[in-house]
Order: structure tokens, then sequence, then C-alpha cells
């Protein structure tokens, strides 16, 4: 059961960090598109941090 929760961890960590990447490219050309990436990398933080929370539980 724990390795589900951290392969589903280690995906969303992965796209958590290419979301960050994405958006710092982009802060050089468009900063309405890097808030958007920002914006997108918010929410995967905190799918990450939810599931962190049920796997605490």
């Amino acid at each position: 059961m724990f390795g589900l929760f951290a392969n589903k961890k280690s995906k969303l960590e992965a796209k958590y960090a290419k979301l960050l990447e994405e958006a710092h490219r982009l802060s050089h050309s468009s900063r309405i598109q890097s808030d958007l990436k920002t914006a997108e990398a918010e929410e995967v933080l905190k799918a990450i941090k939810e599931l962190e929370a049920s796997e605490a539980k």
C-alpha cells in the first residue's frame, strides 16, 4: 500500500518540479504565462500535501 503512495507522490513531485522549471523559463518572456504555470505548480503541491496527510493517518 505504501508503494502506491510513494509512486503517486514521486510522480506528483516530478510534475511539480517540471512546472516550476517551465514557470522560471517563461518568467523571462511572459509574466502572465509564468504566473499560470506557478499556479498550476501550487495545485500540484497542494495535492502532494494532501497525499502526505492521508499517508500519515
